[in-house]
């Protein structure tokens, strides 16, 4: 692990990282190879606030980056901030209570819990952290209304549509306000108008609550929904972050960064 640097990344930098490595070492034929490299030397910084997409395509390390930058995976080497935390330091209880109380996550699949009805799939954070039952449901319900589901508020999962059990992980993922959301493929499981319809209420409730998002997808569509796109290929930076819609100023350079395809 590298020593921190002298000082702690920029102040609107919510997110910070620099010379990320990390390597697989899942199967004994990628151990005793020393691990199959998922980022090499990868940096990127989110700032406070902003809807950030990784791109790339499949296999190129952005589910990886996510989870280096959300302390659910320990770099090789490299350094990873949040606010003036050093998150590659941190130990897992450290991590582990960063990830309850200040991220929230959201994947391709909701991952709902079957025994337990929506609102309580969307409680799991706060109920988890300590908070009352009471405040908990009261915060859930609040937001299965933003999201227009609050009539599921007691179903179980068998009962609900694939888009319905998605935009609860959204909640789940909103309800504490965390300071971060990362979206890894969050609509890949969706068809194209509820994909539209999930980007749009993550993307609103995130700007009118002043949330960070980092999201993952490898559909230009997706990503059209940011505000800058940092692409990836092969575990290395596919070219600096640029702007989705490829402002007068950018380069060719710093608009290829934003196609999927590079």
């Amino acid at each position: 692990m590298v020593a921190p640097p002298d000082n702690a990344p920029p102040d609107n930098d919510v997110l910070w990282a620099r010379s990320v490595h990390y390597s697989h070492r899942g199967s004994p034929r990628t151990k005793s190879q020393g691990g199959s490299p998922a980022l090499i030397g990868v940096s990127i910084n989110v700032r406070q606030g902003e809807i950030l997409a990784v791109t790339g395509p499949r296999g190129s390390g952005k589910t990886t980056l996510l989870q280096c930058l959300s302390g659910r995976l320990v770099p090789d080497q490299g350094e990873i901030w949040f606010n003036s935390a050093p998150v590659h330091t941190m130990g897992a209880p450290a991590r582990e209570r960063l990830r309850r109380d200040r991220f929230g996550w959201i994947g391709p699949e909701p991952a709902l819990l079957p025994e337990l009805t929506a609102w309580e799939n969307a409680a799991l954070p706060l109920l988890v952290s300590g908070a009352s039952h009471r405040t908990a449901k009261h915060a859930a319900c609040a937001w299965l209304d933003r999201l227009d589901i609050g009539g599921l508020a007691r179903k179980r999962p068998r009962a609900l549509t694939r888009a319905d059990a998605q935009r609860i992980a959204l909640a789940r993922a909103l309800v504490n306000e965390p300071a971060v959301v990362f979206a890894d493929e969050p609509t890949a499981p969706l068809h194209r108008a509820e994909r539209s319809l999930l980007l749009r209420t993550l993307t609103t409730a995130a700007r009118s609550h002043g949330i960070t998002v980092v999201l993952a997808t490898h559909e230009e569509e997706t990503a059209a929904v940011a505000e800058r796109c940092f692409g990836l290929l092969d575990g290395r930076p596919a070219g600096a972050a640029a702007t989705v819609s490829g402002g007068p100023g950018d380069t060719p350079e710093d608009q290829a960064a934003c196609s999927l395809s590079a």
